[in-house]
């Protein structure tokens, strides 16, 4: 079912320009925080960090108003952004508080067993439960926007879909996962590309100099010019991605939804050109 949903994805992006906006301002403000660690270090880096997240969100949720509804205007992105901003938002607060404190939890069991030092049970127990919740749990914003649904109620919907839905889930994430990795390796040999002469000397490097070598020799070897590269090429993974992705997401959950009612039983239908849901 996902490489329908990818394809329908792809010319929804030629269709609706306005869909690239996340892109766009996200590569932005990625670029800018990879400047920014050099220029003023982590601690400004972490807190710009956050205000460019919540700042995306907006972008984001309003992309997918845009195709819940199948408008493309600037009135209808800002809008869908600040209707159910806090609606995507919250559920995210929720989530982290959430997976915060089983990691609390699980590290003081573990210490109450004498296994508190045992750092590599404690992070796989942690990804044990970290991965099945995301996973569980990843359609919230989606279900927030395209049947407007509360904090609690997309999380609850969401857990629904994947359980009822786990194979095309399963195909989703595979199909971005491939997505994503392609499109990294794509900018990572444009990105040795034009900085092989700064790279060349790697190698000539022994086995013993290239076990040694740190990220902070690599960036010193690149020079200015080469962090300046690497924020163009962020940007623009950033900006594919994006736009890719989320698009991709929006498609495969309204679907999705519309074979798996809220009650669970399949319902069989299409959408029409407006995005209006029709059963048979």
């Amino acid at each position: 079912m996902a490489v329908a949903e990818f394809k329908e994805a792809i010319g929804l992006l030629f269709r609706m320009p306005l869909l690239w906006i996340p892109g766009i301002v996200g590569g932005l403000f990625a670029a800018i925080i990879w400047l920014t660690l050099f220029v003023s270090g982590a601690f400004y880096t972490g807190r710009l960090f956050i205000l460019f997240a919540l700042a995306l969100l907006f972008f984001i949720t309003g992309i997918y108003s845009l195709i819940s509804t199948n408008t493309a205007t600037i009135r209808a992105l800002a809008e869908g952004g600040l209707k159910y901003y806090f609606r995507v938002l919250l559920p995210h607060i929720v989530l982290g508080f959430v997976l915060l404190l089983v990691f609390i939890l699980c590290t003081v069991v573990f210490s109450l067993l004498g296994l508190g030092s045992d750092i590599g049970m404690i992070t796989a127990l942690t990804f044990g439960i970290l991965v099945p919740t995301l996973m569980l749990t990843f359609f919230f914003d989606t279900a927030a926007v395209f049947e407007d649904r509360k904090v609690f109620e997309s999380l609850q919907r969401s857990v629904l879909l994947v359980s009822e839905n786990m194979m095309d889930v399963l195909s989703f994430f595979i199909i971005a996962a491939f997505v994503t990795f392609g499109v990294i390796f794509g900018l990572m040999i444009v990105w040795e590309a034009i900085l092989f002469d700064k790279l060349k000397p790697i190698m000539d490097f022994t086995e013993a100099q290239r076990e040694a070598f740190t990220p902070d020799q690599l960036l010193s070897m690149i020079g200015q010019d080469g962090i300046w590269v690497t924020a163009a090429v962020i940007f623009i993974g950033v900006l594919i991605l994006l736009p890719v992705l989320f698009s991709f997401k929006a498609c495969f959950y309204r679907k999705m939804a519309g074979s798996t009612p809220a009650g669970g039983q399949p319902a069989y239908g299409e959408y029409d050109s407006k995005g209006r849901w029709y059963k048979y």
